[in-house]
């Protein structure tokens, strides 16, 4: 049983879409409807109008950027997907293991990238690779196309009325890595981790220890030029602020840091020993 009325749309094309959302007060885009739906039928979220955009094949599939310097991942290529694609595999190994760790195969089948990286209130595992990568996403709306950095998209600085397209990410090679503890019952990252190995230095973003995704660029400057070992690593988190990590589900922020610790310490090391091979 869902507790709200809605009416429902399938747009024809992408114009069709935007129209209908910037038009329609309360109207939602409905994608995978991995948490959507999930919410609606709990009456803890509401909507008008749903516009179902999960036809439109113009935003799915994975291609090299026109410069070649990176991959446009399109946002309704689903988690399945985008963790076995082979470009992605081997130009952004940090996002195909962020998708792999996303929930279970059924999740992974419908819910699609654009949905886990606008999910709004949940600790989801795309974000933190896309910021650790320095990727962009790219935005349709009313007013044309733009681009946003994946990290101000986490902070909720996405205009209203526009439908997320593509996620834009610069290539690493196998330099990259991501890591996660899971909560048992829902697959939400206690805490996640993603990591890559740059000319100047670290990227470092995490997820489910902190109250939103966030870049830790006080630890990327003290880890700058390595060395990468967990001591090192530790001795970096231990210099962040505690109140930087929200208790929670049974958990204390002294744990939370030493356990964000733990896995970027996993992460930059495998990154590193992969950057050697």
């Amino acid at each position: 049983m869902i507790l709200t009325e809605f009416d429902y749309v399938r747009p024809a094309g992408l114009d069709e879409a935007l129209t209908l959302l910037s038009g329609t007060r309360g109207a939602r885009i409905l994608a995978g409807g991995q948490s959507l739906l999930p919410d609606l039928r709990a009456g803890a979220d509401r909507a008008a109008l749903l516009v179902d955009i999960r036809r439109l094949e113009e935003l799915r599939g994975v291609t090299r950027t026109p410069d070649g310097t990176g991959l446009r991942i399109g946002s309704l290529t689903t988690l399945a997907e985008l963790a076995a694609d082979p470009l992605v595999l081997a130009e952004a190994p940090e996002l195909a293991a962020a998708a792999r760790a996303n929930g279970d195969p059924q999740v992974r089948n419908l819910g699609t990238v654009g949905g886990n990286l606008a999910a709004a209130g949940r600790a989801t595992d795309l974000p933190v690779a896309a910021m650790a990568a320095d990727a962009e996403v790219e935005l349709a709306g009313p007013g044309g196309r733009s681009t946003l950095a994946a990290e101000e998209l986490a902070a909720g600085s996405a205009p209203a009325a526009t439908v997320l397209t593509a996620l834009l990410v610069p290539a690493a090679g196998p330099a990259a890595a991501f890591e996660k503890t899971a909560d048992r019952a829902t697959r939400y990252p206690v805490c996640a981790t993603a990591v890559r190995i740059t000319p100047g230095g670290p990227r470092i973003a995490v997820t489910g220890a902190t109250s939103r995704p966030l870049r830790l660029r006080g630890v990327e400057d003290r880890l700058r030029g390595g060395p990468y070992g967990t001591d090192a690593v530790l001795a970096a988190f231990r210099a962040e602020p505690r109140e930087l990590f929200v208790p929670g589900r049974g958990t204390s922020a002294e744990y939370l840091g030493h356990l964000v610790g733990v896995l970027t310490a996993r992460a930059l090391q495998r990154a590193e020993r992969a950057l050697d091979r």
